[in-house]
């Protein structure tokens, strides 16, 4: 069963009070603590699911309490702080945290955060390098090897056929390639996507083992033969 528990750690009764209750119209369990000192027992209690940690707290301050977590846990935690100063939101993330929000601070935007979070965590970390018959796709060197050859390919390129080739058999549209490849940022026309196959399919030339294909009327995936 998923796990959806939160840990709520601040000292302020009423902000407790109001992230619960947000929390819990998303159907989250929350458990609570109210004191940086008693944070760690209140964690291995609960096994929450991520940690929403106040800096300010009496008995031992946020980031000590942040330092033991990650003794203990690679769980998602989400800073709370009334500073807003880019020298305190590096320290958080230096630490481990993986979010931070400044007091005073928005509930729904808060559980959106924590939603996010969540999500990110679930991902498995994707591979770095990809090896097929022939063919050896590295994000780690940026380099693509061919038959032993390495293939000179710009960035663009590369990563294109390493996001296709990573997900092999898996259809995308070129709005979804210009958006996981070239970024939300990038402001080009599905043409820049056939560009870059075609590059691709020079480089690589026609294989049995393996094939960039076109859907037509869809998009493009990588696909082992056989």
């Amino acid at each position: 069963m998923e796990n959806n528990s939160i840990l709520v750690i601040d000292d302020d009764e009423n902000i407790l009070a109001i992230i619960e209750m947000y929390l819990k119209k998303e159907e989250f369990e929350v458990s609570t603590c109210q004191r940086g000192d008693k944070a760690l027992e209140a964690f291995k209690a609960s096994q929450p699911a991520l940690v929403v940690l106040d800096v300010m707290l009496p008995g031992l301050d946020g980031w000590a309490v942040l330092k033991q977590l990650r003794e203990e846990s690679e769980v998602p935690v989400i800073m709370l702080t009334a500073k807003g100063d880019t020298q305190e939101r590096v320290h958080g993330l230096e630490l481990g945290a993986d979010d931070y929000v400044v007091k005073p601070f928005d509930a729904k935007e808060l559980v959106a955060r924590i939603k996010a979070v969540l999500r990110r965590s679930a991902v498995p970390e994707s591979p770095r390098e990809v090896n097929f018959p022939g063919l050896s796709i590295s994000l780690e060197t940026y380099t693509v090897i061919l038959d032993g050859k390495q293939i000179d390919m710009p960035p663009k390129e590369l990563e294109l056929l390493f996001f296709l080739a990573s997900r092999e058999g898996k259809v995308f549209t070129r709005e979804q390639l210009l958006e996981q490849v070239w970024g939300f940022d990038f402001f080009g026309d599905s043409r820049t996507v056939d560009v870059h196959v075609k590059r691709i399919r020079e480089k690589l030339g026609e294989r049995e083992e393996w094939s960039l294909k076109t859907v037509w009327g869809v998009g493009y995936k990588f696909e082992v033969n056989g």
